[in-house]
């Protein structure tokens, strides 16, 4: 007997059935379109920085950009967020957007330049901002997509040695974990409170759902505005995380951001070149290549008890 299915109720279930192919992909329970492998960025050593939103991890990037560049590689920072505010420390302005000059050719890519989206910063690093949709429309990860297919298209990734994903805040949905289908480790940036650790945690899970299907691997903690590090320390042993990195809570950082300048540009006190060293002893880490960490995050109250003081 042949059932008739109207073209729309067949068209759905089509449609139904894409999507639950897909998946498990990026994680049980995904959506995510796997990547296009034509957008792979070959050569470059790449890297993802996350953490918790306000963490430090605009300056984290800028200042492990500058600290790569000043060991003679040619460096690329990506600010994944809406606010662009990831490199004007390294380039004294809020550039324009992937997406500002994508609308103002219509969409129309081969209509721009190099020099229209990429602006070259301090020490030559040379800076994107992808920049988002409106608040509450689109989806980040299609920005991170057109602005990987923008700089492929004008050859800007075959001169490239390193590149660093500034990604927003804390979020981990599927459009702003995508640098993560690029990245070869992910760094994740904590002070050594509960707030920044419980939201590392699911960072960790993330990340750890993403290395089922592409090259990511967490590369370690970078602890930053913190004297100690006791708790990162503690958390890090528990889940088999490492601490790459300690920069101490300095009120230099602080005014850097206020000069619109990166560490690097702040004269050579005592504890500005202690600074600039562990940003440099870092990249030098990171460039030599970190081990592969076999990580098991905790549940949420698992990581709620465990976090503190008795």
């Amino acid at each position: 007997m042949n059932i008739y299915t109207h073209p729309k109720t067949a068209k759905h279930d089509a449609k139904k059935a894409e999507i639950n192919a897909r998946k498990g992909e990026d994680g049980e329970g995904s959506v995510q379109v796997h990547l296009d492998p034509t957008m792979e960025i070959d050569g470059a050593k790449v890297f993802a920085i996350y953490g918790k939103g306000g963490i430090g991890k605009s300056t984290t990037s800028s200042n492990l950009s500058v600290a790569f560049s000043k060991l003679g590689k040619r460096v690329l920072q990506i600010g994944c967020d809406p606010k662009h505010d990831s490199t004007f420390t390294l380039t004294k302005s809020l550039i324009p957007t992937v997406i500002d000059v994508l609308e103002k050719v219509d969409f129309h890519s081969e209509e721009l330049r190099p020099e229209d989206f990429v602006v070259e910063g301090y020490n030559g690093v040379q800076c994107v901002e992808a920049g988002g949709p409106p608040a509450g429309t689109g989806c980040g990860g299609y920005v991170v997509g057109q602005t990987v297919k923008l700089l492929k298209e004008h050859h800007m990734l075959e001169d490239t040695d390193v590149v660093v994903f500034d990604v927003l805040g804390d979020v981990v949905c599927g459009g702003f974990a995508s640098p993560l289908q690029h990245a070869e480790r992910a760094l994740i940036v904590a002070a050594n409170d509960f707030d920044s650790i419980f939201a590392m945690n699911r960072i960790v899970a993330a990340i750890k759902a993403k290395s089922k299907n592409y090259d990511v691997r967490l590369g370690g903690v970078i602890a930053n505005r913190s004297r100690e590090t006791d708790q990162i320390d503690r958390y890090n042993d528990a889940i088999g995380l490492k601490r790459l990195a300690h920069v101490p809570d300095s009120d230099e950082i602080r005014k850097s951001r206020l000069k619109k300048s990166t560490l690097f540009e702040m004269g050579d006190s005592p504890e500005i070149k202690a600074i600039q060293q562990e940003y440099l002893k870092l990249a030098e880490t990171l460039w030599a290549g970190t081990k592969e960490l076999n990580v098991d995050p905790m549940k949420d109250r698992d990581i709620f008890d465990f976090l503190g003081y008795e």
